[in-house]
């Protein structure tokens, strides 16, 4: 299963959405500005929200929490020792993990659980400008939660940058 993100900096007030490969709208990220944090809702193409995205305050490294109907759901953060590629650490509210990794700033990067890929977010392949794809490896997955990380990892590189 793929999804297209039309890329932009993900920043207060962005609200974009996220299309199938056959061109339907199926998630909106939904930036909520004027918030002392960072903070995204992920909604169906009703309007429905999904996924809650919110960065934690108080927290020693730069974390994001990903929660549904008000639940936690994953807490993400850099892992501290990655020299040569970006990785994140997703530690799900079940205890087990989802490990990040790649060239996050290029869009070139894989999610795995346990050493299994479950999504790789790419541009290799797309013509359009400023767009790439995530593709869902694996039907089981929950493509709410992988779209979620996606935006965390994606925001968080970012914030990095900027910072350094």
């Amino acid at each position: 299963m793929r999804f297209l993100v039309y890329d932009r900096l993900l920043g207060f007030g962005d609200d974009y959405w996220i299309e199938d490969d056959r061109g339907n709208r199926v998630f909106l990220v939904d930036g909520k500005a004027m918030r002392l944090r960072d903070r995204w809702e992920l909604k169906d193409a009703r309007g429905r929200v999904l996924i809650d995205i919110r960065q934690k305050m108080l927290a020693l490294r730069d974390t994001m929490v990903i929660e549904r109907g008000g639940e936690p759901l994953a807490r993400i953060k850099r892992k501290r020792l990655s020299l040569l590629r970006n990785h994140y650490r997703v530690a799900l509210a079940d205890g087990n993990e989802l490990d990040v990794s790649g060239r996050i700033l290029d869009r070139e990067f894989a999610i795995e659980y346990d050493g299994e890929l479950l999504a790789v977010v790419s541009r290799r392949l797309l013509t359009v400008r400023d767009t790439y794809g995530v593709d869902i490896v694996r039907e089981d997955a929950d493509p709410a939660l992988l779209i979620a990380v996606t935006v965390c990892v994606i925001h968080l590189s970012e914030k990095e940058r900027e910072e350094g």
